[in-house]
């Protein structure tokens, strides 16, 4: 699949310090291993929307990480998947009357001019699940070979259709499962069912055991899965695979929403094991905050979306966008208001101001302050704060440009000034 264009990335002076992220186990900062290649896995999208503020978040926070990890004198290997058939949208395709693929269509050429008017760097393989088909199928293929899954026939008179099957991964075989999240299953079986789980699904042997095919289904789309029987991949299996055929087992991150650490980045973690043999399936996690609006977390089912397509139609800069989200760490969750745009439009033009008078002064001071905040768990907000006072200290002196500060602003915080 097809990513966006990417932007020009200045090369810089000063050199990163070594990333250190939040171990969210224990909550100590912990440096991300760069000793072999370094691979960014980050979850995709479900194109049934377009891109509102709390996807953007978590798009420009393992954009920050990219940028860190360069910065530092690694080359990244970055993966994004794209979740381009899953029941969310079936659903809104049948609600609103347009063809699925469609309408998946549609919302990734969206989002794809979000991210380039947000100025995130691309992934180099930008992977849908429906080109991925043979794969799905091999690995399932695998599991069932090697006693860690099993079939569940599915109802004829549900389903429309006679002899489908789901197959399940059987958590029981896998002792390492709970390990990633760090969940009790208490926890697990509160959210389960919430996140795309199916606990009341008859037969299945634990309520927990995630789904690797969904059988076919009558007026569903369906692949040919060979021995397995026609039907589609679940959600969670679709990330395993890729991150392995792309970056392998025991990548640098993993990255996506906290509402993805149960089910999805534990059941992608489990599935991966049990297919290598071999653990962790990534070194390091690292979890975007929920965004709120309106009293909520802000999210599709909900409808309580500030869009950034909408606010770009608005003439918003997209860097005050930007500047909205690198306001707040990645790890606390927040509430967005429309004063923090205004706010971020004025921060913009006092920059602006000073990019235009103080030449260089201190400018390597302040680039450093950047780099090092930025290797410091993304810490986004501390590096706002040393451009701040940078700024209220140089802005009237009439110096010239800085092309130096502008450089550092655009290469470690993604901002074009």
């Amino acid at each position: 699949m097809k990513t966006w264009s990417a932007p020009s990335v200045p090369a810089l002076d000063v050199v990163s310090p070594p990333l250190r992220l939040r171990d969210e186990h224990t909550g100590e900062l912990r440096e991300v291993p760069t000793d072999g290649p370094v691979g960014v896995y980050v979850c995709g999208i479900t194109p049934y929307d377009t891109t509102h503020l709390g996807h953007a978040a978590t798009y420009i926070t393992f954009d920050l990480a990219i940028r860190a990890l360069r910065t530092a004198g690694h080359e990244v290997t970055y993966v994004q998947n794209v979740t381009d058939i899953d029941d969310p949208l079936l659903e809104r395709a049948e609600r609103d009357g347009i063809d699925w693929q469609d309408l998946a269509a549609r919302e990734i050429e969206l989002f794809h001019g979000d991210m380039v008017a947000l100025r995130n760097i691309p992934p180099q393989h930008y992977v849908g699940v429906v080109e991925t088909m043979p794969r799905q199928v091999a690995v399932i293929q695998q599991l069932l070979r090697d006693g860690h899954a099993y079939r569940l026939p599915v109802d004829d008179a549900e389903s429309g259709v006679t002899g489908a099957n789901d197959i399940y991964l059987d958590l029981s075989t896998q002792p390492s499962f709970g390990s990633t999240s760090g969940w009790t299953r208490e926890q697990m079986l509160e959210v389960f069912a919430d996140r795309g789980g199916d606990p009341d699904r008859p037969g299945k042997r634990d309520v927990l055991d995630p789904l690797l095919w969904r059988g076919q289904r009558v007026g569903e789309p369906h692949w040919d899965g060979g021995e397995l029987g026609p039907g589609r991949p679940g959600w969670h299996l679709e990330c395993t695979t890729i991150a392995l055929d792309h970056l392998g087992m025991g990548f640098t991150l993993q990255g996506g929403g906290t509402d993805l650490i149960f089910p999805h980045h534990e059941m992608s973690a489990v599935q991966a094991e049990a297919l290598t043999g071999s653990s962790p399936f990534a070194h390091r996690y690292a979890h975007q905050a929920m965004v709120a609006y309106d009293g909520e977390k802000m999210s599709k089912s909900k409808g309580n979306l500030v869009k950034v397509s909408v606010l770009r139609a608005e003439g918003v800069d997209p860097m005050a966008i930007r500047l909205v989200l690198l306001d707040h760490h990645y790890a606390t969750d927040w509430e967005y208001s429309h004063d923090q745009l205004t706010q971020a439009q004025q921060r913009l033009a006092t920059w602006r101001r000073a990019l235009s008078n103080a030449a260089d002064a201190d400018a390597q001071e302040v680039s450093r302050e950047v780099t090092a905040a930025l290797a410091n768990d993304l810490d986004s907000p501390s590096a706002i704060a040393a451009v701040d006072a940078w700024a209220a200290k140089h802005q009237d002196a009439a110096a010239g440009d800085s092309p130096t500060v502008r450089a550092a602003l655009d290469a470690v915080l993604g901002l074009s000034l």
